[in-house]
């Protein structure tokens, strides 16, 4: 099909349909969203999918999975509708900005290490401003981002094919910890051998995240394997509960620790783990037209990274 007919024929209902299906990986839930029949979703792609001349989306029981073709199109699909925001945005009052929707993606590991002391001064730039903010594995946020779901996020670099439309700027490089109540009868000791280290309830980051895979290949490296009756939670909330009322020991990066460090509820355990930094930073669609309060938050995040990096290098040369 010729580039001009195509441009001739489709129309915007398609490109927010398809987003829509993107957004909710289900065509019904698609439908509610859009205020539309099911059936009228099912049209409305499949004259999309002529029009292209792909398939975008598998259907199934298991819900609606977007094809390669799928991932790339979004890209660009996200990027019209963004571009009509902010053509609306541009001929609007002049306070719209103050009243902008920031959606913000956030690792659970990275979420309550930088984005408090981000948003205590974002107040101050954009007082009347909605912040929205969704945690979610790496996985998940990089699919929220290139559907449209938040405007940003604060996460990891993965596989080029994940990566498509996506950029990233790097704010630190993280390490993994070992972390334990105050108290603990591991915390007094120079050095903590791993075959200790696991007579103890250990928790670990659920299955596909990066956390895990590095406390896995940490232990395989040692040749020594994830005992069966660890306790696995995506939720940074419960394993501090449990490392602090328990003598459980959890495998995390820093961030997720950092202030339970600072009030002494937990501490580190003298487990040398070199070789387990991931680099934290800010992914973004580089043609995202995000507004004034989003660009706002993105910079303060970036001072609170800078003032961690610091932090970090201080508490390495004092060690």
């Amino acid at each position: 099909m010729q580039i001009d007919n195509f441009a001739h024929r489709i129309r915007l209902r398609h490109i927010q349909c398809f987003v829509a299906v993107a957004q909710e990986r289900h065509l019904g839930k698609a439908a509610d969203k859009l205020l539309l029949s099911q059936p009228a979703v099912s049209k409305t792609l499949l004259e999309l999918e002529e029009l292209v001349g792909v398939r975008l989306v598998e259907r199934g029981r298991f819900g609606a999975r977007l094809t390669r073709d799928g991932h790339a199109f979004l890209t660009h699909a996200v990027s019209v509708l963004d571009a009509l925001e902010g053509a609306k945005r541009s001929v609007g009052v002049d306070n719209t900005a103050q009243h902008e929707a920031v959606h913000v993606g956030a690792l659970p590991t990275v979420a309550p290490d930088l984005l408090p002391p981000a948003l205590a001064k974002f107040r101050s730039f954009s007082p009347d401003a909605k912040v929205d903010i969704q945690v979610a594995a790496n996985a998940p946020l990089l699919d929220k981002l290139q559907a449209g779901e938040v405007d940003f996020a604060l996460g990891r670099m993965a596989d080029p094919q994940m990566m498509v439309g996506v950029s990233f700027e790097l704010l630190y490089v993280e390490p993994l910890v070992v972390a334990a109540r105050s108290g603990h009868p591991l915390s007094a000791r120079n050095g903590v051998s791993l075959n200790e280290l696991i007579q103890y309830p250990l928790i670990v980051s659920t299955r596909g995240t990066v956390p895990r895979h590095n406390t896995e290949s940490y232990l395989q490296s040692r040749g020594l394997k994830l005992p069966a009756n660890c306790i696995e939670t995506l939720s940074v909330s419960i394993a501090r509960l449990i490392a602090i009322q328990s003598d459980a020991v959890w495998f995390t990066p820093m961030g997720a620790v950092r202030e339970d460090l600072d009030m002494q509820l937990l501490q580190l355990l003298s487990v040398p783990l070199e070789g387990t930094e991931e680099p934290v930073g800010l992914l973004h669609r580089g043609d995202a037209n995000l507004g004034p309060s989003a660009r706002n938050l993105m910079d303060l995040l970036r001072e609170a990274a800078a003032l961690r990096r610091a932090s970090a290098q201080s508490w390495t040369l004092a060690k």
